[in-house]
């Protein structure tokens, strides 16, 4: 038995009448939507229903699957607590999803678990289907803050481990689009919301999961979304299947959008490989990308290749350009997986012999010590992209009206606490983000303006 299809939905409260109380009819061609798709899984009769809900407990570094036997939740917390939901977990699933994951290198698994009361994003799904269909048991997936390539084989996990275990399987990715869409909305408006809601529509509407992996973190961040880790992860699930996709409806009513999509699965389709892929493209461009890698940017590769694969650490190379032996200045390695930071450590001033051994050892720490990301794996290698920032001597400043986040890079200090943040980074448009974030780093409150600032700018290679 496989995956027999999956569907893409929404989750808000409103659309619950008990919660709603007329607002529901404000979107309702998504609950007709809703409703339509909720029907067309359980005409598939599944044996389990995955469902994949950025609600749950959600780990950076780890998938965490839905331990024990049964669990329940209701709409307290939306004033109605009389609206329940149970479930029957597939305990069998779990399992070997779990140590199917284990063998792809995929840390996923039911520790680690803080409450047992289902979420919405879980439940509203289930609430329709339960008008429908009712002879199922229920896999619970939270999402993480790992790469999109890493939910998408955890979706491949999910596919194989139907097989294993004969189940008939359907895939739920339960998850809002942009939160972004409009001025007067909850959350604001911001150009790139709109701009999500139609590529990630465009895309799941004609069933194109390769699509996925061109939306960037930087984008998805800026566009508020709360469901692509789920669609990567069900698309991942569908991985080399051919499937009838049909995009049922989209509103963005209340500033949010909410998408619905169906995908049945009608055979095999060798081309719809995403992932395969997706690590063909990183690979040329990695490659493309190490021929013209200057020595700064190969000497932290090379530093940081030899630690992971070995556990030691290389000594400085003999054949480097002579600044990097007879200068000495502050530097900062950087590493990005997927277009996604995966690790950044530097020094403010030289603490180091030179340059290179500067380098050679802020390497080595932003692959494994970063203490907000786990250690880079051998695995992980191939699609690394590095940069190298020297800094210059930083220089005191009176006000923030003397930085520039294209230029300068700030460094904010309270007392002993002291939070830097580099210039011109993707993500980062003003001053005030610039000086917000180094606080953050530091420690220091957002609202606390009694603080040293301090600039400098940077060489950048990469």
């Amino acid at each position: 038995m496989t995956v027999t299809g999956g569907i893409m939905v929404p989750h808000p409260p409103l659309i619950i009448p008990q919660v709603g109380r007329g607002r529901e009819k404000e979107i309702q061609a998504t609950i007709d939507a809703y409703h339509k798709a909720a029907g067309k899984l359980a005409s598939w009769k599944p044996d389990t229903v995955v469902v994949l809900s950025p609600h749950s407990m959600m780990y950076m570094d780890y998938f965490h699957i839905s331990p024990g036997e049964e669990a329940e939740g209701d709409f307290g917390q939306f004033g109605v607590p009389q609206v329940k939901i149970k479930v029957q977990y597939d305990t069998e699933f779990v399992t070997l999803l779990t140590r199917e994951a284990e063998e792809r290198k995929i840390p996923a698994g039911t520790l680690g678990e803080r409450k047992r009361q289902l979420d919405h994003g879980m439940m509203i799904p289930l609430w329709f289907l339960n008008h429908y269909y009712t002879d199922y048991k229920v896999v619970r997936i939270g999402l993480s803050g790992l790469a999109f390539s890493s939910h998408y084989i955890l979706g491949q996990c999910i596919q194989k481990t139907a097989g294993l275990c004969g189940r008939r399987i359907a895939v739920i990715g339960s998850g809002d689009l942009s939160h972004k869409l409009k001025a007067e909305g909850p959350y604001g408006f911001q150009k790139e919301g709109p701009e999500y809601d139609h590529r990630i529509m465009e895309a799941m509407g004609q069933g194109n999961f390769g699509q996925l992996f061109d939306f960037t973190e930087e984008f998805c961040e800026k566009a508020a979304e709360c469901g692509h880790r789920s669609f990567v992860i069900m698309a991942g699930a569908l991985d080399g299947l051919e499937v009838k996709a049909e995009k049922l409806s989209h509103e963005g009513t209340f500033g949010v959008g909410y998408g619905v999509c169906t995908f049945e699965v009608t055979g095999t389709a060798s081309e719809r490989e995403f992932l395969k892929q997706f690590e063909e493209k990183i690979k040329k461009q990695t490659k493309e990308k190490r021929e013209g890698e200057d020595a700064y940017v190969r000497l932290a590769r090379e530093s940081i290749e030899t630690y992971i694969r070995t556990g030691e650490k290389m000594d400085l190379p003999e054949d480097l350009p002579k600044e990097l032996y007879d200068r000495k200045a502050g530097v900062f390695v950087s590493l990005k997986e997927e277009g996604k930071l995966r690790g950044c450590i530097g020094t403010i001033s030289p603490v180091r012999g030179c340059m290179g051994e500067e380098i050679l050892e802020n390497a080595v720490s932003a692959a494994a010590r970063d203490p907000r990301f786990p250690p880079v794996r051998p695995e992980e290698l191939e699609r690394l992209v590095y940069s190298v920032d020297v800094l210059s001597e930083a220089e005191e400043i009176s006000s923030e009206k003397e930085l520039d986040v294209k230029r300068y890079g700030v460094i904010v200090s309270k007392g002993y606490k002291r939070g830097l943040l580099l210039p011109n980074l993707e993500g980062v448009d003003t001053v005030r983000q610039q000086i917000d974030i180094a606080k953050r780093k530091a420690g220091i409150s957002e609202e606390d303006e009694d603080i040293r600032l301090e600039r400098f700018e940077v060489v950048r290679h990469f």
